[in-house]
């Protein structure tokens, strides 16, 4: 197992989540591929994507089916900029690659918003550490191990 997959497996049993990480056999970089190797909607893939809210990054996990808005999110969380940063800044601020960000098992707390439109499915599914890894969990799982604010990303 890659040192980011224990990273966040460890993260996951510590938090008390009944989800295991589950190794896939190709990689699943964007929801669309996620979706496919999973055999489920699009919907139910939580997508991470780093964002710099005012300079400072902010994790967004949304639903693999739609785009953030990021004038109405930076709008949601009450600041002024929300802009994607570099791969090199997304690593530095998770210690995980973009198509492989978790939403846990960073190097240090991230301010984290879960799109509440995750909240109309049983099972979400999100990445854990690499590309080729994941976890099953619950919107309201991922609030709580998160620590993390329900957002609408889209209007």
């Amino acid at each position: 197992m890659h040192r980011n997959t224990a990273a966040v497996a460890a993260a996951l049993r510590a938090a008390g989540c009944a989800g295991e990480v589950r190794e896939l056999s190709v990689p699943a970089r964007t929801a669309a591929e996620a979706a496919e190797a999973l055999s489920c909607p699009v919907g139910a893939i939580a997508s991470s994507l780093v964002f710099l809210a005012d300079g400072e990054p902010v994790l967004v996990l949304t639903s693999g089916a739609h785009r953030v808005d990021t004038a109405h999110t930076a709008a949601q969380l009450g600041v002024a900029d929300l802009t994607r940063p570099g791969a090199a800044e997304v690593r530095a601020a998770t210690g995980q690659p973009i198509g492989g960000v978790a939403p846990v098992g960073h190097p240090a707390p991230l301010r984290t918003v879960v799109d509440v439109a995750l909240a109309g499915f049983d099972v979400v599914w999100a990445a854990a550490g690499t590309p080729h890894a994941v976890f099953p969990t619950t919107f309201t799982e991922l609030l709580r191990i998160c620590d993390a604010e329900p957002v609408a990303v889209v209007p």
